[in-house]
Order: structure tokens, then C-alpha cells, then sequence
């Protein structure tokens, strides 16, 4: 395990000395979280920095991204469950953007095993989305319904929208891989619309790339363009480069499935761009295989063939296997028509064995088609037809169906030439009943031109009426110069009312902020008095004289080590208490140190007559997590003095923060004698009743002030016996940069 640490530690300084000779080229954030990753001592600390570093790289440079993958990976080893999933889904995520299929699916089931031993919500949902895509990928689409459903349930039982239109996004997606297309909008319509909700713009973008996305699938690509320009142009406005690549690249897809070729070439160049910003290798092959394909379209071969090889060079580093398969296509149509049928069977060839490593059956669909164009132009017509009739036959089962006419209108081209009249005609026929079905896509592109040349319409209409009416208030105003000087004594007094009634206005608006200024005012003394209140609760006399009584039975016993123990323990609790009671909100660490002070105190005191634990969730501590002054130290109190666990055998109490739903959640739990056990003392019903005042108040102030939602609650731990006590308090989650 040491030689483990040391090798990651290593491994770590040689990445960040690579990192810092580039310097000049660093951003300001990135400089920021390489020299916090250089201060930080803490090993666990530095480990979650160097992560954050990792996801900076993921939108801004995926190079640097994937080479600290392996970093993380291998330092994770030394870590608990925790750490070490968080390191594998960065490892996964990184994977899926580099297009490395088989990796990445390796390592999304290696997360299976931390489903059970990390347990919570956040976790499954991530990982059953994944698992979700993984099997639809595989084509294993009700296995994959299952997955993403289930992580739909977890969206709506936590009420996350984000979450929600992540999860419809991908159910969308799989509806529209077994072409179920009505069911696919109906996702599709749902992500957006709970997207909507949200203030995450990056969601909704991306909702509305996955309707472009079904739209261009099932063949309406005029719809498809005018949704991905839009998401597009939100991921611009976002700066959100990873996701202006991807656009860009689809937006040219499509503008070159309608030979709009200038257009999608634009965007090609585009996607290379920004790509290139990033460092994103795999984007950038992709957009040079797409320039190459548009080169290949346009007849000029060469560029066609530069480009797609360089895009081969790029993708074959990354082991991008379904980039290389397109490539190699692409230089297979190529070369077709170049007429070089041997370099262009190569290359299929090639871009089989590719998809073939990946599963993808409509790409292999669509390499059957060329290589039976081969075999067609070199008048192998038997051949032709064997891959033709292969390449109908996975396409009628996989992926989209609007690409099978394509392969119609090439058998019937085959059975033309071979002199089969008949069989010519039915392929014909199919090739034709396609196009037929394709005229409201026509008929949408019309609606779409009538609608624009009826707004255009709509706006010189508007602006002869503007000219009519400029015309007749001329007109009227000649037909009533003459009764200006009659109207002026009217004019004059409906200045009067006017001026009155503004006067009114200001003097309301004046009283409305006085009160204002007077609740404001009102609201900081009675946080004042509470600060000042909490401070006596806290620095309860009884409490004092207790522990004088302590040190003082040291001394009569001459225990030095005890008394001097004791008293270290007590001069750093009231300097604390001290310190903090006025401030409005500290950091979390100093409220756990208060905590461990002021029981550690208590326990001396009672003769380590009971246990305590504190556990505070490391992510609290590394994003600074604030909260109100020993907000929890009443509860405590009451634990000890009127639960009188110092007399319970086995008496513990337990302290316990953690970030839920954006908010800090507080549980205080002891195995005391309980409130109705309690409530038999007068005065520890009355001490408990000012506790549970004083706090209730400062929640309800706190959610007065910052708009929020806490709130306390208090119930019996053993509910069967009424012992014992468990406290919740739930806070707005605030950190230092907030405040």
C-alpha cells in the first residue's frame, strides 16, 4: 500500500510539473487549482482538488483530462469506496468523450460494485443512466428501459428537473434507436418542459439537441436544423465549448444530408475550431472525416482524401474505433469513384472490422451498401446483391429505417443492369413509395417558406397602417388647432391633478420605506438579542461552576494530569465560544471543534461515563461549509443535563452533518432517558422549552433573511420505550465564497 502511494505521489509531481511548464497558456482557474493542489497537506483534500482539476480539464482541455485520468485512478487505490467510485465515473466520463466504447463500458460496470456500499440516490442515479446507455448501445433495449426508468424514479422522488430531463433525454433516445418514434418526442417533450423549470441552461440546451437529434433520426431535417441551431446558440451564450463541437458537427451532418454542402462544410470548420480550443482530439477527427465526406460530395478528391486521413491519424491515437470505421468508409467511397476498386475494398474492409470491434449494426448496415456499390460498379452483380439484400436486412432490425431507400434504389439499379425487368421495378416501386412518404416533409419546408412570406407580409402591413395612422393625427391635429387656447385652462388643472397625484405617490413611497427601514432595523436587534441570548444559554453559570467544581476535586486529589487536561480542554471552549457567538455564520470545522471541546468537557467531568462521535462529511470541509454558531450545543446540553446520560448504561451521543438536497442536515441522536422520562423535572421541561425556542427562532430569522426553507424537528429515538432523543435540523447549505 505504501509503495502504492508513493508511485501515485510520484506520478502526481511529474503531472504537475508537466502542467506548470506550460503556465503562459493557463487560465486563471486552472493556475488557481494547481497552486491549491501544490499548498494542500492533507492527502484526502488533495485528492478531491486534483479531481476538481480533472473536471475543469473535461470542458476546457480533454487532453490534459485524460491524462490525469490514470493519476486518479491509481492514487484512488489508497482510498475508501467513496473516492475511488468518484475516480472510475471520471475515468468513464473521460473515456465516453475520447469515444473509446470498449473503456468506457468496462469501466461503468466496474461502478456496479459500489451501488451496495456507497447506497445513496445521487450514486445509483449516475450510475444506472450509464448503465441505461450502455445497454441500449448493445441494442438491449429493454434492459436499458429498465436502468433509466429507475433512474427516472430517483429524479422524481428527489424532485430534481435537471435530473428528470437527463433521464427523459436518454429514454427519448432509446425509443428512437428501435424506432418507436411517437414515444421518442413524447420524452423528448418532457425533458424540455422540465428542463424549463430549471435554471441550468446546459440541460435545456441539451434537451433540445435530443428532439434535433430524434428529428434528424426519423428523417425531418429541416425541424432538426432550426432545434440544433437553437441549442446550438445556448451552448455558445453558456461558453460550454464540449457542447458547441458536438452541435456544430450535427448541424453539418445535416445541412450535408440535404446537400447544402457550403453550409456543411461551415460547420465542419466550425466543430474543428472549437474542437481545437479544447483539445479534443477525437472532435477533431470527426469534423475532418465530416470535411472529408463533404470534399467527397463536391468531387475534389484530393482535399477529400487529406482530410479523412488526417482525421484516421488523429482518431487511430485515441483508439476511437467508431471514428475510424467512418473514416475508413468514407475513404472507401472515395476510391470507388476514383475507380481504384482495391484501395476502396481495403478501406470497407477496414471500417468492418471496426464496427464489428464496437456492435454498431447500422454503421455495418451502412458499409454493406458501399461495398455492394463496389462490387456493382465492377459488374459483379451477384456480389453486389448478397451485400445489398445483408445491409436491408440489419437495417429493417436496427437503427434509422429512412436509410433503407438509399439501398432500394441501388438493387433496382443492379437488377436493371442484369435485365430483370421485374424485380427492377418492385425496388424501384419501394424507392418511390419512400420518396411519397416523405411529402410532408415537403409540404412542412412550404409551411415553413408561407409562414416566413406571411410574417414579411404581416410587417409592410404594419408599416402602411403606422403611415395612415402618422397621416390622420396630422389631419387631426389641423381640426383642433383652433381649440387648444379653450382647452388650456383644463390643460392647466389636469397638470394639477397630475402633480398631486405624483406628490401622493412619493410621499407613499417614502412612508413604505421608513417602515421598511424600521422592520430591517427591528429584525438586526432581535437577532442582537438572540446573539446575546444564545451567548448566556451557552455560557450556562451552572455549566461554569460545575467544571471550577471539577478542577477543583483535581487539585484535592492532586491529579495533575486530569486538572491540567481539563482545564486545557475548558480555556480553548470559552475562547471559543468567545470568538464565534457573535458571528452570523462560521465554518464548520470551528462549530466541530466547539462541539468536541464542549464534549470532551462534559465527559471528563462525568468520569467518561458515556461515548460521543462527531462525523462530518469531508465534502463540507473541502467546499468551506458555514454555519450558524453552535446551533446544535442547546440540544447537546439537554442530552447531558436532563437526558442524564452520565446515569444510562451505554449512554452515547452522536452528532452528525452532511449536504442533502442543497441543504446542511444536522442530526443530534442520544440514547437518554428520553422527553417523557424528562418532562417529570420541572426545570429541565422549562431549560428544553428556551432551547427549542432560541433555536426555532434563529432558523425561522435565518429563513426570513436569505428566502429559505430550514426547519427543526425533534422525535423519540427508541419510539417503543420513549428514550432517547433524535434532533434534525435542516439549514440552507452556504459556504464562505457565499458570505
Amino acid at each position: 500500500m505504501q509503495n502504492r502511494a508513493r508511485t501515485s505521489n510520484c506520478l502526481l509531481v511529474i503531472l504537475l510539473m508537466l502542467m506548470t511548464c506550460t503556465l503562459y497558456a493557463q487560465s486563471a482557474k486552472e493556475k488557481q487549482l494547481l497552486e491549491s493542489i501544490r499548498k494542500e497537506k492533507d492527502e484526502t483534500k488533495q485528492f478531491l482538488r486534483l479531481l476538481s482539476l480533472g473536471e475543469y480539464y473535461a470542458q476546457h482541455n480533454i487532453h490534459k483530462a485524460d491524462s490525469l485520468k490514470n493519476i486518479l485512478l491509481t492514487k484512488s487505490r489508497s482510498y475508501g469506496d467513496s473516492i475511488r467510485y468518484s475516480a472510475l465515473m471520471f475515468s468513464a466520463e473521460i473515456n465516453e468523450l475520447m469515444g473509446r466504447q470498449e473503456e468506457y463500458f468496462k469501466d461503468i460496470l466496474g461502478c456496479q460494485q459500489f451501488l451496495n456500499k456507497l447506497g445513496s440516490d445521487q450514486v445509483t442515479f449516475k450510475i444506472y443512466r450509464h448503465l441505461g446507455y450502455y445497454h441500449s448501445t448493445l441494442l438491449e433495449f429493454e434492459t436499458a428501459d429498465y436502468y433509466l426508468k429507475y433512474a427516472l424514479r430517483i429524479a422524481n422522488r428527489q424532485r430534481n428537473n435537471a435530473k428528470i430531463a437527463e433521464a427523459d433525454n436518454h429514454i427519448a433516445l432509446n425509443f428512437m434507436l428501435q424506432n418507436e418514434k411517437d414515444s421518442a418526442f413524447i420524452y423528448t417533450e418532457k425533458a424540455i418542459k422540465f428542463a424549463r423549470r430549471t435554471s441550468n441552461k446546459s440541460i435545456l440546451a441539451e434537451s433540445i439537441n435530443t428532439q434535433a437529434r430524434v428529428y434528424a433520426y426519423f428523417g425531418q431535417l429541416e425541424i432538426s436544423v432550426s432545434k440544433n441551431m437553437v441549442s446550438e446558440q445556448m451552448a455558445r451564450e453558456l461558453n460550454d465549448l464540449v457542447k458547441v463541437v458536438r452541435y456544430n458537427r450535427e448541424l453539418g451532418v445535416s445541412q450535408r444530408a440535404i446537400l447544402n454542402l457550403n453550409a456543411a462544410e461551415d460547420f465542419f470548420k466550425q466543430s474543428y475550431l472549437f474542437a481545437s480550443k479544447i483539445h479534443d482530439n477525437r472532435q477533431m477527427g470527426l469534423a475532418l472525416s465530416n470535411l472529408g465526406f463533404v470534399y467527397f460530395e463536391k468531387k475534389d478528391f484530393k482535399k477529400a482524401i487529406e482530410n479523412t486521413q488526417k482525421a484516421i491519424d488523429l482518431l487511430f491515437l485515441i483508439k476511437d474505433y467508431n471514428g475510424l470505421g467512418e473514416a475508413h468508409n468514407i475513404l472507401g467511397m472515395i476510391y470507388r469513384e476514383k475507380k481504384d476498386y482495391t484501395t476502396a475494398s481495403t478501406n470497407l474492409n477496414r471500417a468492418l472490422v471496426y464496427y464489428e470491434s464496437t456492435g454498431n449494426k447500422e454503421m455495418i448496415a451502412g458499409v454493406f451498401h458501399n461495398v455492394g456499390t463496389v462490387f456493382q460498379k465492377q459488374k459483379k452483380y451477384a456480389n453486389a446483391l448478397i451485400y445489398l439484400e445483408r445491409s436491408i436486412e440489419i437495417r429493417k432490425q436496427f437503427g434509422s429505417r429512412n436509410q433503407i431507400y438509399n439501398t432500394y434504389r441501388v438493387m433496382s439499379s443492379v437488377y436493371k443492369d442484369i435485365g430483370k425487368t421485374k424485380e427492377a421495378m418492385k425496388y424501384l416501386e419501394l424507392y418511390m413509395n419512400y420518396t411519397d412518404s416523405n411529402s410532408t416533409l415537403q409540404a412542412a419546408t412550404k409551411i415553413a417558406e408561407l409562414n416566413e412570406l406571411y410574417r414579411s407580409e404581416q410587417r409592410e402591413r404594419l408599416i402602411i397602417l403606422q403611415a395612415d395612422s402618422i397621416e390622420r393625427q396630422k389631419q387631426e391635429k389641423a381640426l383642433t388647432a383652433t381649440q387648444l387656447e379653450n382647452a388650456e385652462l383644463r390643460s392647466n388643472s389636469q397638470m394639477s391633478i397630475i402633480i398631486a397625484f405624483l406628490i401622493i405617490i412619493v410621499l407613499a413611497g417614502v412612508i413604505v420605506f421608513f417602515r421598511w427601514n424600521q422592520s430591517v432595523i427591528k429584525q438586526q436587534q432581535r437577532e442582537a438579542e438572540m446573539s446575546q441570548t444564545l451567548l448566556r444559554t451557552q455560557m450556562n453559570p451552572h455549566f461554569v461552576f460545575n467544571a471550577m467544581s471539577v478542577i477543583q476535586s483535581y487539585i484535592y486529589e492532586n491529579d495533575t494530569e486530569n486538572s491540567s487536561k481539563f482545564l486545557v480542554n475548558f480555556s480553548r471552549l470559552m475562547r471559543l465560544i468567545l470568538e464565534n457567538s457573535p458571528k452570523e455564520f462560521i465554518p464548520i470545522e470551528t462549530e466541530v471543534e466547539i462541539l468536541q471541546k464542549y464534549l470532551e468537557t462534559q465527559k471528563l467531568r462525568f468520569e467518561e461515563r458515556f461515548e460521543y462521535s462527531i462525523d462530518c462529511l469531508e465534502e463540507l470541509l473541502f467546499e468551506n461549509a458555514v454555519i450558524p454558531p453552535m446551533i446544535t450545543q442547546p440540544f447537546i446540553e439537554n442530552a447531558l443535563e436532563h437526558g442524564q446520560l452520565h446515569n444510562v448504561e451505554g449512554g452515547f451521543i452522536h452528532v452528525s452533518f452532511e449536504k442533502k438536497d442543497d441543504m446542511l442536515s444536522i442530526n443530534i441522536i442520544d440514547n437518554g432517558i428520553g422527553r417523557k422520562g424528562s418532562e417529570k423535572n420541572k426545570k429541565s421541561k422549562a431549560h428544553k422549552s428556551m432551547a427549542m425556542k432560541i433555536t426555532k427562532e434563529r432558523i425561522d430569522n435565518i429563513n426570513k433573511k436569505y428566502k429559505t426553507e430550514g426547519r427543526m424537528e425533534i422525535e423519540d429515538y427508541n419510539k417503543s420505550l420513549q428514550t432517547g432523543t433524535k434532533v434534525l435540523i435542516s439549514l440552507p447549505y452556504r459556504t464562505e465564497s457565499l458570505n
